[in-house]
């Protein structure tokens, strides 16, 4: 599977030459003019790496991403703007960024930097699935949650698992009995929703992030 690199940049012209040659090396690319819409393509769609412009109409780069710092999103940053000062570069690093090039850059240096940071923070390997800020090794059976690992049973396991794969429909109590406890005739809807609140618990204790959200006669939905 290609890895997929998001690009904010408000110059047009700009942003196809690097999806042009972000595409030549093999990635996968989405391109947006502004920041508008992004959070939920983060949300629905594998990301592994953000390049974002600073100087974006309706909001400041470097705050926008602090901003999804702040709501969990983990992917890789990196800044591609004008603002070259010592401390427009600070302040880019402690608002969330892994890289900083300024502009006017060098492609070959950029494209470089890319593939040093994917290579240790999105190995082309995809034997994990990822939402927001959660991690599924799908070979070592581990969840992390912000880089730190969360216990979590087989079943909770494979429960969180399936809420991923299918993270843009609202699940069926019926839904998650078939595909997660196999339909067995011992298991009833209740038995979903005491999974769903240990497993909430688990990987949310403080009840800030709400992965999953219940939705009243429907089912669960990640959100």
């Amino acid at each position: 599977m290609k890895q997929t690199i998001l690009i904010i940049e408000d110059e047009e012209d700009l942003l196809e030459l690097l999806e042009y040659h972000l595409q030549k090396e093999g990635y996968e690319t989405l391109g947006f003019l502004s920041s508008r819409n992004v959070e939920k393509c983060l949300q629905e769609e594998p990301i592994d790496l953000l390049i974002v412009d600073r100087n974006l109409p309706g909001v400041e780069g470097s705050e926008f991403v602090e901003n999804l710092r702040k709501k969990g999103f983990s992917q890789a940053v990196i800044f591609v703007t004008a603002k070259n000062s010592d401390t427009h570069i600070e302040e880019g690093f402690l608002r969330g960024c892994d890289d900083y090039v300024t502009k006017p850059y060098n492609m070959k240096e950029l494209l470089l930097r890319i593939k040093a940071i994917l290579a240790r923070t999105a190995p082309e390997s995809k034997n994990t699935l990822s939402y927001r800020d959660l991690i599924l090794d799908l070979e070592a059976h581990r969840l992390s949650v912000n880089d730190k690992d969360v216990e979590l049973t087989k079943l909770e396991f494979d429960l969180l698992k399936t809420m991923i794969e299918n993270k843009n429909a609202v699940l069926s109590r019926e839904f998650l009995l078939e595909h997660v406890w196999k339909n067995d005739e011992f298991f009833q809807d209740k038995t979903v929703n005491v999974a769903i609140n240990r497993l909430k618990q688990k990987i949310d204790p403080t009840k800030e992030k709400e992965y999953i959200k219940s939705i009243w006669g429907v089912g669960y939905i990640l959100c």
